[in-house]
C-alpha cells in the first residue's frame, strides 16, 4: 500500500520537483533523471506518467497558471476595477520575480527552445490550456466591470483584457531582463505611469486613473500582508 501511495502522488511530486529545479538551477537542470532524482522517483516514472519532458513541462506551466489564478482570486473585488486590475498586475509581477524561469515557461519566452518540442500534432500552447483560461478569466471579469463602470469608452472586455495582458507582460519581461536598472523605482517610474496612460487611453480621467493605481498598490500590499 505504501508503494502504491508513493506512485499515486508521483505526478504531483514530479511537477513540484521540476518547479523547484527551475527556481534553483534554471531550465538546463530539467532532464528526466534530475527531475526524477529531485522527486525521489525513478526516471521511468517520468515517462510512465507524462510520456516525456515536454509533456511534464506542459503540466508545470499549467501549475504556474493555477498559482497565478489563485493569486488573482486573492485580490478582493472592489468598486474600483482599475485598482483591482493593478493589484492583479502587481501579483503577477511578484510570482514572476519569485520564479523567473517558470514565468518564462508559462509565457513561451527564453525557455521556449530549451525543451524538446512536442510534435506539431500534439503541440498545445499554454495560452489555450484550461489553467490559463481560468487565470485569465479574472482579468476579463475585471475588464467587464470596468466596461460597465462608465469610466472608459465601450469595448469588448476580452479585447481590453488582451491589451492589458500584453502591456503587463511586456513590462514584466523587460524588468526580468534588467532593462530598467537605471530607474530607482521602476514600478513607480515606469509601471504605474504606463498603467495610468493605458487607462486614460481607454477614456478614463487622468487624475482618477492615478488615484486608482494608488488604491491598487495599497490593495496589493494588504493582500500580501494577509498571507
Amino acid at each position: 500500500m505504501a508503494g502504491r501511495a508513493k506512485l499515486d502522488d508521483a505526478p504531483e511530486r514530479l511537477v513540484r520537483a521540476a518547479i523547484g529545479l527551475l527556481a534553483e538551477q534554471g531550465p538546463s537542470a530539467i532532464k528526466a533523471r534530475t527531475v526524477a532524482s529531485a522527486s525521489g522517483l525513478s526516471t521511468m516514472v517520468v515517462y510512465s506518467h507524462f510520456g516525456g519532458i515536454p509533456e511534464l513541462m506542459g503540466a508545470v506551466a499549467d501549475r504556474g497558471f493555477q498559482e497565478l489564478g489563485r493569486a488573482f482570486a486573492q485580490v478582493p473585488v472592489t468598486d474600483d476595477p482599475i485598482a483591482d486590475l493593478f493589484a492583479m498586475a502587481l501579483s503577477c509581477r511578484r510570482l514572476a520575480r519569485e520564479n523567473p524561469h517558470l514565468y518564462d515557461l508559462m509565457f513561451g519566452l527564453s525557455t521556449r527552445a530549451t525543451y524538446r518540442p512536442l510534435t506539431e500534432a500534439d503541440h498545445r500552447l499554454s495560452g489555450h490550456s484550461s489553467a490559463f483560461r481560468d487565470a485569465h478569466a479574472h482579468i476579463t471579469a475585471a475588464c467587464g466591470r470596468l466596461a460597465r463602470s462608465g469610466r472608459v469608452e465601450q469595448q469588448e472586455p476580452e479585447v481590453m483584457a488582451a491589451q492589458l495582458w500584453s502591456m503587463v507582460h511586456g513590462y514584466i519581461t523587460l524588468e526580468l531582463g534588467a532593462h530598467f536598472v537605471e530607474f530607482e523605482d521602476a514600478v513607480a517610474q515606469v509601471f504605474v505611469p504606463m498603467g495610468v496612460n493605458f487607462a486614460v487611453g481607454l477614456g478614463d480621467e487622468r487624475t482618477r486613473a492615478e488615484a486608482s493605481h494608488q488604491t491598487g498598490a495599497r490593495l496589493y500590499d494588504s493582500v500580501v500582508a494577509g498571507h
